[in-house]
Formats: structure tokens, sequence, C-alpha cells
């Protein structure tokens, strides 16, 4: 039997941006995280930290998409390369800030200038889809991303807090910058991969976030979001409150592996069932899995159960990235996949302020109830939605006037 995975590699350029992306991407899970290792070491505060970080996350989450707009209308070489040099030269600048101990209203400035880095697995998943649009490859090629998502969290945040403790506190920061530009860099000359700029007819000035199946799949991300970082905070209260803190690494990795390695099963099947359906039964099963962690005790039922509720994260998001391919006009996906990603980092910040304040209010072992709601709310919102997203390939939408010649 042939590998699937092999097959997505043959194009010419594929090897070349697959890698280059990698790279690129790191910052989504070593900037939130160094900003907070960086600042907490130098200016000793951590409400400071973490108001810093967050300004930069709830920042990026909402200009990425007018980035990924901007990028379906005009290429990505020419909005990236603006774009990220802006966010380099801004991280730069908060690193400076950082360490010479400017003032503080500087690095919440800095870091809104930074959440002008673009979203990169965007843009990759932009390029699988200009290669094998149509074809089985491409539920393979979004499993390899899906999967290369997992580990760019699972390694990405342990970098970071790793260089800045062990070698200067703004390592992690100054590491993650100099990915996001020679990673950018490397990505954008490869040019013959790059997704053809759609014919000014084909597009519209609406945003893809007014299709309504862009609107469920992100407000289900939203939901699994929240499960993702409600984990990551439970494990953590529960393995302190149970005397093992040190367990707490362990058991976050089992999750995320959990679903990493499923995930790259189910993009080596060509499954025919349809992508709406296959999403319910992913969704599903995270639902009825997030019920078992409200009854554990120990650190190995712990780690079984947190492995359990992680093993169908990465199959969700590989269905819910095919149906955006195939429910979205070509001339508008990247903005479309940048809106789910959106949704999903919007999640993880609601679900650990929220974990966060029911574990302290009620305990450690209650903070798993915001994954039970978050869970059975997901599965209530792609049930209600499976009518609109099982519909026809999307068509392009209309513009809202003439389109003038571009």
């Amino acid at each position: 039997m042939s590998n699937p995975y092999a097959a997505i590699f043959r194009p010419a350029g594929a090897k070349g941006f697959a890698l280059a992306g990698f790279f690129a991407r790191m910052p989504i899970a070593m900037a939130p995280i160094g900003i907070v290792a960086m600042l907490s070491q130098t200016h000793g505060e951590y409400w400071l930290a973490g108001a810093v970080s967050a300004t930069f996350a709830l920042t990026s989450a909402l200009v990425a998409p007018q980035i990924s707009r901007l990028v379906d209308r005009f290429g990505q070489a020419r909005i990236l390369t603006p774009t990220t040099l802006v966010s380099v030269v801004a991280f730069g600048a908060l690193i400076l800030a950082a360490n010479q101990h400017w003032p503080i209203w500087t690095l919440f400035a800095f870091a809104l200038l930074a959440a002008a880095m673009p979203s990169i697995p965007a843009m990759l998943r932009a390029r699988w889809s200009e290669l094998f649009s149509g074809r089985p490859e491409l539920n393979t090629a979004f499993a390899f991303e899906s999967a290369m998502d997992e580990l760019v969290y699972i390694a990405g945040a342990s970098l970071s807090v790793g260089l800045s403790v062990t070698l200067f506190p703004e390592a992690g920061l100054v590491t993650s910058t100099l990915l996001l530009a020679l990673g950018s860099a490397a990505f954008i000359v490869q040019r013959a991969t790059e997704p053809a700029i759609r014919p000014a007819g084909e597009r519209s000035r609406q945003s893809a976030f007014r299709l309504r199946s862009v609107q469920i799949l992100t407000l289900a991300m939203i939901f699994i979001g929240s499960i993702f970082a409600t984990a990551e905070v439970s494990a953590v209260a529960i393995t302190e409150a149970l005397g093992q803190p040190e367990a707490a690494t362990f058991v976050v990795g089992v999750y995320a592996i959990g679903s990493f390695v499923l995930g790259l099963v189910i993009g080596a099947l060509n499954l025919k069932l349809a992508l709406e359906k296959q999403l319910a039964i992913a969704v599903g099963v995270i639902a009825v899995t997030t019920l078992p962690l409200l009854g554990v005790n120990t650190v190995p039922l712990l780690a079984l159960a947190v492995f359990a509720s992680g093993v169908a994260i990465s199959p969700t998001f590989i269905t819910t990235f095919g149906l955006i391919e195939r429910r979205v006009p070509a001339a508008m996906l990247t903005e479309g996949v940048t809106w789910v990603m959106t949704g999903i980092g919007i999640g993880v910040a609601l679900g650990s302020f929220a974990s966060g304040w029911v574990v302290d209010t009620f305990g450690a072992n209650r903070g798993f109830w915001v994954s039970v709601t978050a869970g059975t709310l997901a599965l209530l919102t792609v049930l209600l939605g499976q009518k609109t997203l099982s519909g026809q390939p999307a068509a392009p939408v209309p513009p809202l006037r003439p389109a003038a010649a571009e």
C-alpha cells in the first residue's frame, strides 16, 4: 500500500513551502508564552505579563482574518511581506522595551503592532488547496497540517519557556521572532506554489464571515478551543491538588499526542462518509469523552481520561478545514480558513479564563465542567448546522457592486 503522505509531497515545491511554513508558524505557540516568560522575569509582575500577552493574542485573532482577506485579493507575497515586516520590527521593539524598562504603555503598543503577524497555517492550507482541490490528497494534506499544528503547540510553548528560563528572559521571544522572519521569508519567496489571484468578477466585497457555513464552523471551533484550553488549565490544577505538580507536563503531552496520532491515521484514510457527518461524529466523540473527566481522582486516571478526550480534536480540525475548502469560494478561501483558526484562538482564551475562574471558585476537579458544557454546545452547533454544511459546493458570492477593472 502506497504512503498517502508521500503522495502529497510529489508536486514541485510542496516540500519547500511545507518546511518553511512549519518554522514560520512556530511563533503562534511561542510568542504568547514567550511574552509572559520575558515580562514576568524582567518586570516581576504576572498581571502585566498576562495583560500584554492577551493584548497580542486577542488583537491577532481580530486582525488575522482582515490580513487574510487582503491576501485573497492581492496575493500572498504582496501582503505577507509588509505585514510580517511590521510584526518582526514590533517584536524586536517589544524585546528592547522589556530589556530597557521603557514605559509600560510601550509594551502594549508594540504588542498591538506585533499582532500584524499573518496566519501562516491559513496560507499553507490555501497552497494545498491550490494543488489538490477536489482530490482525495487534499484531506491528507489537511491532516498533515493539523498534525503539524499539534506538534507546534506541543513543542513551541515548551521551547519558548525553556529558552527564557535557562538562557535569558528575552531568549524565547527572540527565537520566536527569528523563526517568524526567516521562515516567512523562505515561504514568501516560493512563488511557484502561491495560489493564483482570482479574477475581479469572482471576488466579493463581503467578508467570508457572512457565509452561514463559516459562521457555524467558527462558532463550533470556539467551543472546541475552549475544551482544548480547559484540559490544560484543569490538568495543572488537579495535579497540583494531588501533590504531583510535575505530572502536569506529562498529562498535557498525552492530550496532544493522542490527537496528533489519530489525526495522522485519519489523513491516511480515504473516508467516503460526507464531511459534515464526519464532523458530527468527531465532535460527538469529543462531547462524550469529556464526561469521564469529571470523575478523575488520580494522575493515571487523569492521563487516561485526558488522552481519550483529546483523540478526536485533530480529526475535528481536519474535517472542519475540509468543509471550509468545499463551502467557501476559492476567492475567499484564505479568509475563511483564518476565521476558523480565529475561532479556535478565541475559544482557547475564553476556556482558559472560564476554567481558571471555576477552579478558583469551586475547586480543581470542577474545571472540567467547562469542557462538558463546551462539548455539548459544540455538538449542538454542528448538528443544527448539518443542513447548511451539507449544501452544494459554494459558488462565488456576487459582488456588492460591479467590480472595477483591476
